[in-house]
């Protein structure tokens, strides 16, 4: 079993102060064993945060932004099963094309010029062998609600 957190999208301090706490105090060093980071850290301390734990960072931008097609046509030249995207910032996650297209968010709930209504949202994806338990953790109304999405590799999925 591994953890993975997901997340992006943060715009510190231009759009958001802070992660928000309720957040800041789930996600400690320690249990995680890699973060994939979808961009828009903005200053260096949000970046040394995260080095706290194990970081990756990566593309985030497919042009239209969200667009399936245009993700699964990435996903497809990349050979992955899971492909993890942001810009939106915005939660989606779906199965495609037998891949699984994942964008978790703001994790600050900062704007977009697509949208000013964004809940703070993060994955936490827990990966054991062929099966990918996605866990959503979003911010509504001061209270974190978790909701839990399951995807398991199949023989049409990528090797």
């Amino acid at each position: 079993m591994v953890l993975v957190l997901a997340l992006g999208d943060l715009h510190i301090p231009h759009r958001a102060p802070d992660l928000p706490a309720k957040f800041k105090s789930m996600l400690v060093p320690g249990k995680i064993q890699h973060i994939i980071c979808t961009g828009n850290l903005c200053i260096k301390e949000v970046h040394d945060y995260l080095k706290a734990f194990v970081l990756i960072y990566i593309l985030r931008e497919v042009v239209p932004w969200g667009d399936l097609d245009s993700l699964a046509m990435l996903q497809r030249q990349l050979d992955v099963d899971i492909l993890v995207t942001g810009h939106t910032h915005q939660f989606k996650a779906y199965k495609h094309e037998g891949g699984v297209v994942i964008n978790p968010g703001s994790a600050t709930g900062a704007y977009s010029s697509i949208t000013y209504d964004v809940n703070p949202s993060f994955v936490l994806m827990d990966i054991d062998g062929l099966r990918v338990v996605v866990y959503v953790y979003e911010l509504i109304d001061g209270e974190v609600k978790v909701d839990k999405i399951d995807f398991k590799k199949t023989a049409t999925m990528h090797a």
